[in-house]
């Protein structure tokens, strides 16, 4: 087969395939639409003092009549009159019914209950294409809380073009619960575990971002320096150095990640990458004293913390910012204004 032939059906393949997903955006919100409506008229019968028995009758009927259509459970329409009476009245809410599948909203209906938290998760699954597991994956890690939290200079240092991006490629604790390490354990024991749970530590990190190596080898003026962890995200298109610290953040750690960013973007950037990304992970961290050393960076940097527990520590609801301030992060996050 010649060359331009198998372009030629390449391109129709594309075709094809672009006219498959298209076709199932409509009927995923055509079947959103429709549960959408059933909630609401059940939701209304009920307000108007209709007993409980309705809804087994109605689902017994429109299986009995509809065989070949699933979803019409008992369990299913009482979902539906649910996610109507939850979502009707949210201003922000309401338009999002249709962007992402039923099993998706149920995920998000069940495990949150906070609506701005639905309005992060229904747009981060749009946007990042997850899959019904990631997304109760990023749920049961907090994605949300730690995302909100996050502590980055990412404002001031990288440009518009991946800015939104680059602050939700990393998050302000990441949970190492898969790693099975003691409370006493090195740097290199770390960093290790991490190497040899590989799946499971990008699969944390979020999405896009895939290994590059470790104990990765720079060399300047005739010496040689190893950054822990040297990762790419490929939405971003940019190298992000990983520091992995089991103790406190120190301010002279911005200072190594600073030249290890610098001599990535000199020598091992690609011309059509965008400038490399620092993430410093420390067991601790002083808010304060990461404000202050980020403050005076123009390298873009990010620290968080790590935890082996899957537990949320309490301390993170009070870090959370006002609704307001949450509301203005979602909107610049995802391009919302």
């Amino acid at each position: 087969m010649e060359l331009s032939e198998q372009r030629f059906i390449a391109e129709i393949k594309l075709k094809v395939r672009t006219a498959q997903y298209e076709a199932l955006k409509v009927v995923n919100t055509q079947l959103i639409n429709l549960y959408w409506e059933i909630g609401k008229s059940i939701s209304e019968k009920q307000s108007e003092s209709w007993g409980q028995a309705v809804v087994p009758t109605l689902s017994k009927e429109l299986q009995k009549e509809f065989p070949g259509i699933g979803g019409f459970s008992t369990t299913n329409l009482w979902l539906m009159a649910q996610f109507y009476s939850e979502y009707h009245t949210v201003e922000f809410l309401h338009p999002l019914v249709g962007e992402i599948s039923w099993t998706k909203h149920v995920v998000i209906l069940n495990k949150c209950k906070n609506n701005q938290e639905r309005q992060f998760y229904i747009l981060a699954t749009k946007k990042f294409g997850w899959t019904k597991n990631v997304l109760i994956h990023q749920i049961e890690s907090n994605a949300f809380v730690r995302q909100m939290s996050s502590q980055t200079n990412f404002e001031n240092t990288l440009t518009e073009k991946i800015k939104e991006q680059a602050f939700l490629a990393v998050k302000d604790e990441y949970t190492f619960d898969f790693l099975g390490l003691t409370d006493e354990h090195t740097e290199s024991d770390l960093e290790q575990s991490l190497i040899l749970n590989i799946r499971n530590f990008l699969l944390e990190l979020g999405t896009d971002f895939s290994f590059v190596g470790n104990q990765y080898k720079i060399c300047v003026a005739d010496k040689e320096y190893f950054i822990d962890l040297l990762l790419y995200h490929r939405q971003l298109q940019s190298l992000i150095a990983v520091e992995l610290k089991i103790g406190e953040f120190m301010p002279e750690y911005k200072g190594k990640m600073e030249f290890y960013l610098s001599v990535l973007n000199d020598t091992v950037k690609l011309p059509h990458e965008n400038e490399a990304i620092g993430i410093i992970i420390c067991k601790n961290k002083n808010r304060t004293i990461v404000e202050y050393s980020l403050k005076t960076s123009n390298m873009p940097i990010g620290v968080a913390t790590y935890s082996t527990s899957a537990n949320l520590p309490a301390k993170y609801k009070s870090l959370l910012p006002s609704s307001a301030e949450i509301s203005d992060k979602i909107n610049y996050y995802f391009n919302l204004k």
